[in-house]
């Protein structure tokens, strides 16, 4: 979802607060600190360029509104995940794609800061089985991955600049129709391409030819089709649902997630509250939100002073226009283990937009992890099955793809 350094949590009114290790057993929580757990769509890189705001320390959800940081990764046993370079998508045209790789490969050498500024806490990962060790380690795991290939421009050998940086996973579009795929949720409500364009079918195949993982959550079914059809590796939805459970744009049906699976991909649920369930109209909140977030940029340089005038505002939109109808844990849920009846546990992995819009009642931030562990457990999920979901499925993706490399 969008990396804005508001929206991780900014969609999640001002909720009780919680102590998540009371809401599991010890012993859940002792088989979930065990896992190795595996986030594939973290939009935290977002505020890693917030004037004075640390991974190394502890946020609050409900002061600024971020919802990953160090320790409670720690506290939630999360391990790491796919950390993103979101750009958000602007015009199609020779500066718009100048602007966007460069902000792209900034946002990049945040991610790879972040890990050679604390190496004892974070190692970068490039390969499947990086996984294992690092977390044996006891530090935090990031892979690097791009949500929206926008920045790429026309230029699809760009891809391997971004490889050599780090990255393992790619999608192609994000909220509207881009030079190489159609949205899900572009404004025209219209197909472009009915598909991949011819350059994101170029994209495609570089990104078969490196190793990247194509991803397909934000683009539409037909592009979905199309990366079914012709990458030579399995396909990833980093953060999708399901829409069996809720009809929306960018949730897939059961017959395409029946393809997925055929073909050896997953899908990661994402826990993103416009796509979990309708919600009732709040139209005031929704206005006041939206004239908020237009002065904001993911390129904007704010100082600490303006960061806490804003932090503020978004306070008081709360106070004033409280958000009554959030989804919850069950509604998450709800998708998940619709997924799992539908593809099983070989198919299915978690990529909840943390700090890009996921979060709802009852699992706020990263702390509240342990609960789909007991949540799987109590839908009679194996120790086995929920390691896969956790991390071992993604991890299958992406040891495919370097397999696939050079074909």
């Amino acid at each position: 979802m969008r990396a804005s350094w508001m929206m991780g949590a900014a969609l999640l009114a001002l909720l009780p607060a919680a102590t998540y290790a009371q809401d599991v057993s010890k012993k859940v929580y002792q088989l979930h600190q065990k896992l190795i757990t595996l986030d594939s769509h973290l939009d935290t890189p977002a505020s890693l360029d917030l004037p004075g705001w640390s991974i190394d320390e502890e946020h609050g959800v409900h002061s600024d509104f971020t919802q990953v940081d160090l320790p409670r990764m720690k506290k939630g046993g999360l391990d790491g995940g796919f950390w993103a370079i979101y750009t958000g998508q602007g015009p199609l045209t020779i500066e718009g794609f100048r602007k966007a790789r460069d902000f792209a490969i900034l946002r990049g050498l945040s991610i790879r800061n972040m890990v050679a500024a604390d190496p004892a806490n974070f190692a970068l990962a490039l390969e499947a089985k990086d996984a294992a060790p690092i977390a044996a380690a006891g530090k935090r795991i990031v892979y690097m991955s791009i949500e929206n290939a926008y920045p790429l421009g026309e230029d699809v050998s760009l891809i391997k600049t971004f490889y050599d940086m780090g990255v393992r996973v790619s999608g192609f579009a994000h909220f509207a129709h881009n030079q190489f795929a159609d949205s899900s949720t572009d404004p025209s409500k219209k197909p472009r391409y009915g598909g991949l364009s011819p350059l994101g079918k170029e994209l495609l195949k570089e990104m078969n030819r490196l190793g990247i993982v194509p991803d397909g959550s934000h683009s539409s079914d037909q592009v979905l089709d199309d990366l079914l059809a012709l990458s030579t590796t399995p396909v990833l939805l980093t953060h999708s649902g399901c829409k069996a459970v809720y009809d929306h744009p960018r949730n897939i049906d059961d017959d395409h997630l029946k393809a997925l699976a055929a073909k050896g991909g997953v899908i990661q649920m994402n826990a993103y509250g416009a796509y979990l369930r309708a919600s009732k109209p709040n139209p005031e909140r929704q206005k006041a939100l939206m004239v908020l977030y237009g002065q904001m940029r993911e390129d904007a340089k704010i100082s600490p002073e303006k960061r806490a005038e804003l932090l503020a505002r978004r306070q008081e939109i709360d106070r004033l226009y409280p958000d009554t109808d959030k989804p919850t844990f069950d509604d998450f849920m709800a998708h998940m283990l619709h997924a799992l009846k539908v593809v099983g546990p070989d198919h299915v992995g978690i990529g909840l937009d943390w700090d890009g819009g996921g979060g709802v009642v009852g699992m706020e931030d990263v702390v509240a992890l342990p609960k789909i562990t007991d949540a799987l457990l109590k839908a009679g999920y194996s120790e086995a099955d929920i390691q896969k979901i956790w991390s071992g499925n993604v991890l299958r993706v992406l040891a495919a793809a370097e397999a696939g490399k050079g074909k």
